[in-house]
């Protein structure tokens, strides 16, 4: 019988990929928190991923979804949904996240990251690079794509929070009454654009997903909530923490910290790599929905895997050096987005934000240092990334815009 490992300690939040690698050293096993099924290897999770007649994403919802909270519209979005009704719902919204919406959005997004960078370099002495750009960036990029006002921004980092961090299962009773009301609060906020936008129809993406699709359907008022519920932290918590992380991880390597700064078109193989060594998604959850196996482990009817992509991604067997940063890594199938019919949709959306991102923080300095060697990490099980990040920055001389 292996020991009881617990993917929720400090020491896990702080560091898990001692603990990822014990897993696939020892294969499928029940961890803790809840019993659940910890699925490590790289080719076990692809074969969770893509089996939904098995392993359905109703295990997901689940976990969002605990004894004490009375409702959360995500538990009903696609993102927790089995093909049919996840194919039709997908189909509906995919067009928004689509390239062509991508290129349409780029030079607003730019424009965004590149105020914020120009107020970054104005700080003096150290400043938190979440607080002041990896947390307003996708936060003001996702309140124009939703055509919320601007005074609504700040809270839609607390409200992802509080969505993201259901699974960890870690809520006092003062602390599960404040999730209930903030989510009542996140409810009325998308009621309210909601009944704005049926009355005022504008250029967002409410606005669009009101309309009827060519064939004349359209979304009914709980699909579009449980929607919204859903993009808010796949479209927050996913950006702030690649930006991070990615900071994080050049912090501690000054050389490919110099190649990037001097070369800013290598930032796209940064963004892949951290993808890749530090992904701000870490697990996803699924419900057996039958008797099974799986890599020799026979899991029951009505257990929850949880499916640890993170792992996965630092698996030997599909990556050479897998516990090294290596930039120059030929660019291979990852799962850092998911993989199957549940493959991340805003996945393009995130990758230029962080893109456009990082070229407008680069182009105006010349070096950064962490202003603190020691980090606190976020306390979610599904993903991961610093709560502040203090750092240093040295300025170009003369500071020139950025291209």
């Amino acid at each position: 019988m292996h020991p009881t490992l617990n993917l929720m300690t400090p020491e896990a939040r702080a560091n898990p990929y001692p603990l990822y690698a014990e897993l696939r050293r020892t294969g499928i096993r029940q961890v803790e928190p809840g019993g659940l099924w910890a699925v490590s290897r790289y080719d076990d999770v692809v074969a969770v991923m893509k089996d939904p007649r098995r392993f359905s994403s109703a295990g997901l919802g689940r976990s969002f979804l605990p004894p004490w909270l009375p409702r959360n519209p995500v538990t009903e979005s696609l993102v927790m949904k089995d093909p049919p009704a996840h194919t039709r719902l997908r189909g509906r919204v995919s067009r928004a996240f689509a390239p062509a919406a991508m290129t349409a959005l780029e030079p607003r997004i730019r424009a965004i990251a590149n105020g914020l960078a120009e107020q970054l370099v104005r700080h003096e002495g150290p400043v938190d690079f979440m607080a002041e750009f990896a947390l307003r960036l996708p936060v003001s990029v996702l309140g124009l794509i939703l055509g919320l006002e601007p005074e609504q921004y700040p809270r839609l980092k607390e409200w992802a929070d509080d969505l993201i961090n259901l699974p960890a299962g870690r809520h006092s009773p003062e602390e599960q009454a404040r999730v209930r009301e903030s989510l009542a609060s996140l409810e009325r906020c998308f009621e309210e654009l909601i009944e704005a936008r049926r009355g005022t129809p504008g250029n967002d993406l409410v606005s669009e997903l009101l309309g009827p699709d060519a064939d004349g359907s359209v979304l009914s008022h709980e699909e579009l909530i449980s929607f919204l519920f859903a993009l808010l932290p796949a479209g927050v918590e996913t950006t702030v923490y690649l930006l991070a992380n990615s900071l994080v991880v050049l912090s501690e390597r000054p050389e490919e910290r110099a190649r990037v700064l001097s070369d800013r078109t290598l930032i796209p193989r940064l963004i892949e790599e951290v993808l890749r060594y530090e992904p701000p998604g870490h697990s996803s959850l699924r419900l057996v929905l039958e008797e099974t196996e799986l890599a020799g482990v026979r899991l029951p009817r009505g257990a929850i895997v949880v499916v640890l992509l993170a792992s996965a991604l630092r698996d030997e067997s599909h990556f050479p050096q897998a516990d090294q940063f290596l930039m120059d890594r030929e660019r291979s199938s990852h799962l850092a987005f998911g993989h199957g019919v549940h493959y991340c949709l805003g996945a393009l959306l995130a990758r230029l934000e962080a893109r456009l991102g990082l070229e407008a923080l680069f182009s105006r300095i010349q070096d950064f240092s962490r202003a603190s060697p020691e980090l606190t990490w976020s306390p979610s099980l599904i993903a991961r990334g610093p709560l502040a990040l203090p750092i240093h920055l040295a300025l170009n001389t003369p500071r020139h815009e950025s291209r």
